[in-house]
């Protein structure tokens, strides 16, 4: 039987059979402006607003739909950033995941920053997302399974090329 690491929100690490894997593509989106970014604060650490896929969704609608829950705003979807795999356990929900992150750069449409949006579980770990100063994205902590700094600067070089 084929088995995998995972890693946990501590970074312990678990070796786990393939077929106890849930498999989960999420969508996320990275909003700059006025030179800040708009990340969603946890409790130990900062991510990019966004989550799983529900059956039927597109990637559009999957970045709308998260983007709103977790923050409060109207995003549209600009370009793709990044695409990558994860192995993960959810030590909450006691269960192994593999997921498909990707990352899309967004603009705002509408809306105002708001926690008011966020599902049960978001109300356990998430606080008010808030715009970061680019200048600090190298010293704070990230909580997810990419380079977020790398992805950032990616970012910022792609809006300036637009420009």
């Amino acid at each position: 039987m084929n088995k995998v690491i995972c890693h946990d929100i501590d970074g312990k690490l678990h070796k786990v059979n393939v077929n106890k894997l849930i498999f989960r593509p999420s969508v996320y989106g990275v909003l700059i402006e006025k030179g800040k970014i708009l990340l969603l604060k946890q409790k130990i650490g900062y991510d990019f607003p966004g989550g799983g896929m529900e059956l039927g969704e597109t990637l559009e609608q999957t970045l709308k739909r998260e983007f709103f829950e977790e923050t409060g705003l109207r995003v549209k979807k600009k370009q793709l950033l990044d695409c990558a795999s994860s192995f993960f356990y959810s030590k909450r929900l006691k269960k192994f995941y593999h997921t498909i992150l990707i990352y899309y750069s967004c603009r705002k449409i509408s809306g105002y920053l708001t926690n008011k949006h966020f599902d049960a579980h978001e109300e356990k770990y998430a606080i008010v997302p808030e715009w970061v100063d680019l200048k600090k994205i190298a010293k704070i902590k990230f909580q997810n399974a990419i380079n977020s700094v790398k992805l950032i600067k990616k970012a910022i070089k792609l809006s300036n090329n637009a420009n």
